[in-house]
């Protein structure tokens, strides 16, 4: 897949303060990259290093092979970019917003009409191409921030916080419409709401004090989520003494006597071993699950893990 953004040892001072601290990263066609992190991380910093409303510090961003601060108009024709604040004016329609939008970007008379016309499709916003975008709801306006930053239709789709102050219907909607644009584009989703990765993202990155703190694909942040601890619950007592000579099982930890926490080695998972010495013995086996993580948890443990290293 063609590699859209790359972003190699990036930095970026306010004076003597480190917003972003020497992060790498890059973004291919139909990946979307969730950028997570909490308030004050750096993640609307990094955003914008990106469409080169910033320059960095120290280091290099390359939007499909130009330099962002070197070739801007270029680099910036590949962009589409939504802050965290819709840039909208609310005195204009959908449609007239949008073409104006359309002919910032360079758009010739000709392909206009059609890139409206599509963006609007796109974001469900035919119904109301003819309202004044002031009189539309938020979950509206933020669909409209999302038209203008596809309009020209390019490879690089940045959203900053797309889904904040929305209501959970217009969430799940917004979040459906990330992942189809994720099926042409390259998408960098920028947000603080853990669930929004899990739902919306291929690979997400945790931005921790300036700093990235994991790079995973969406399985990898699943196998962090693994906690090597299996639930058993048995209709018999647990065979303790029999269980702890399984390959792999670190301890066992009786919550009833017929309730057991199972903790293993994370390059073993000797659940198939469980269930079938449980059977054999007949305990009768009534459940066998992993416990995992929450994806909170994950968060916590590494942000907490990177501020000791620091």
């Amino acid at each position: 897949m063609t590699t859209l953004v790359e972003a190699d040892c990036v930095s970026r001072f306010y004076n003597k303060q480190c917003a972003v601290n020497d992060i790498s990263f890059s973004l291919k066609q139909g990946e979307v990259l969730g950028f997570l992190g909490p308030n004050g991380a750096g993640k609307t910093t990094t955003m914008q290093m990106l469409c080169g409303n910033l320059a960095p510090s120290a280091g290099q961003i390359k939007i499909n092979g130009f330099d962002i601060v070197e070739q801007p108009v270029s680099a910036k024709r590949y962009l589409g970019y939504l802050p965290d604040t819709p840039p909208l004016y609310k005195e204009l329609t959908v449609e007239e917003f949008l073409i104006y939008c359309a002919k910032l970007h360079g758009l010739g008379p000709g392909d206009i009409k059609t890139a409206v016309t599509h963006a609007q499709e796109r974001c469900g916003l035919s119904g109301v191409s003819r309202r004044l975008i002031g009189n539309l709801s938020k979950g509206y306006q933020q669909r409209a921030g999302i038209a203008q930053a596809i309009v020209h239709n390019p490879p690089v789709i940045i959203l900053d916080e797309p889904t904040v102050g929305l209501d959970p219907i217009q969430i799940r909607e917004i979040r459906a419409l990330i992942r189809e644009l994720g099926q042409d584009h390259g998408v960098i989703l920028s947000t603080h709401i853990l669930s929004e990765v899990q739902e919306s993202c291929t690979h997400v990155q945790i931005i921790h004090q300036g700093k990235l703190v994991l790079k995973e694909t969406i399985a990898g942040l699943h196998r962090h989520m693994n906690s090597g601890l299996i639930k058993l619950a048995s209709h018999l007592a647990v065979p303790v003494d029999a269980l702890q000579n399984l390959t792999g099982i670190l301890s066992i930890e009786l919550i009833t006597p017929h309730i057991a926490h199972i903790r293993h080695d994370g390059n073993h998972n000797p659940a198939e071993e469980i269930a079938e010495t449980v059977v054999n013995l007949g305990c009768g086996l009534l459940e066998l699950t992993p416990i995992k993580k929450s994806m909170e948890e994950v968060f916590i443990q590494l942000t907490q893990e990177a501020g000791a290293d620091e």
